[in-house]
C-alpha cells in the first residue's frame, strides 16, 4: 500500500473522528473528549508517516 494512502486513510479517520467529537459534546462530554484526543492521535499518526 502507498506511504500516501496510508496517511489520507488516517486524516480520514481523524476527519471522521472530529465530526464524532463534535456531535456528542451536548450529550457526553467526556466521550467527547475522548474521541477529540483519539481524533489528535490519527492527525499525528498522519503527519509522521507523511514526514516519515
Amino acid at each position: 500500500m502507498s506511504k500516501e494512502i496510508v496517511g489520507l486513510v488516517l486524516l480520514a479517520l481523524a476527519g471522521i473522528l472530529v465530526g464524532g467529537a463534535y456531535s456528542m459534546w451536548k450529550t457526553a462530554r467526556k466521550m467527547a473528549l475522548v474521541v477529540g484526543v483519539a481524533s489528535l492521535l490519527a492527525v499525528g499518526a498522519a503527519v509522521a508517516w507523511l514526514a516519515g
